[in-house]
């Protein structure tokens, strides 16, 4: 009878953003962590022009990738827009007994302090930047922050130019007794403007509760032609090579206009 009344009384609505529950985002989006990294390791290795010790994230959210490159050895920092997710990182670092590593800041307008060997930033976040400028923004800094023969890899969805889309996914996490199942759908498109509207919802089950967070997606639309005039607007990164989410480097791919996933190498002239 309690489990009928819990199912008909709905879940739990959380309030707030979802980039504010950074516990439950660092769960859902941590599962390709391995692949990930192994992943960047063989791009330092492949495509590097120098030996890449130092590393920068920017939008670095919970510091999940962070965290696991610091305990492979790497010199890391990062920055981030939201508070929350910031403080979660350097928690997660103090906790080990490192100096926290991210700061507030604008993914767009940073500088660093000293340049760094490599850059990455792999789901998306790029997208959340809604105009050229901002975008070129974000590359110019990404370049000046850069030693030469650095890399960045940045990995995005783009817009096939026809023909079918990827309108969304589902996918689930698990740690313990908790559990959080992701849904992402795109709900609308305006090529002319260059935006697309996602709604996102996480549902977070523990034994006894079922909780759901809610939100709209604003993200800035790619085609192939555009993210390649995008690239060229800073010259001194050069686009080197192409991979898709499979994250191996012995399969590169050709992007053409039925691409959706891929991941830049960018190289520092």
């Amino acid at each position: 009878m309690a489990g009928d009344e819990f199912e008909l009384s709905g879940p739990e609505r959380l309030t707030g953003h979802l980039y504010d529950y950074p516990a439950y985002y660092d769960l859902i989006f941590g599962s390709d962590c391995a692949a990930e990294l192994s992943f960047f390791e063989d791009c330092f290795e492949h495509f590097a022009g120098r030996t890449v010790r130092r590393l920068f994230e920017p939008a670095c959210g919970t510091g999940r990738l962070l965290v696991r490159l610091a305990g492979r050895g790497y010199v890391v920092a990062g920055n981030d827009l939201n508070p929350r997710a910031v403080d979660y990182c350097n928690q997660r670092f103090k906790r080990a007994g490192w100096d926290p590593p991210a700061t507030v800041g604008d993914m767009a307008d940073f500088r660093l302090r000293r340049k760094v060997d490599a850059v990455f930033n792999t789901i998306n976040s790029v997208r959340h930047l809604d105009s050229e400028s901002a975008a070129r923004s974000h590359l110019a800094c990404v370049a000046d922050g850069l030693a030469r023969g650095g890399l960045y890899l940045l990995g995005l969805h783009l817009t096939p130019g026809s023909g079918p889309r990827d309108m969304g996914e589902t996918w689930s996490a698990r740690r313990g007794h908790l559990a959080i199942v992701s849904n992402l759908q795109s709900v609308s498109i305006d090529r002319r403007r260059r935006v697309e509207r996602f709604e996102m919802t996480f549902d977070i089950y523990t034994p006894t509760r079922h909780r759901r967070i809610e939100g709209i997606l604003k993200y800035r639309t790619y085609t192939l032609a555009q993210i390649r005039r995008l690239v060229a607007s800073v010259p001194s990164l050069e686009w080197i090579e192409s991979f898709d989410f499979c994250y191996d480097v012995d399969h590169p791919i050709t992007v053409d206009e039925w691409t959706e996933d891929v991941v830049l190498v960018l190289r520092k002239r």
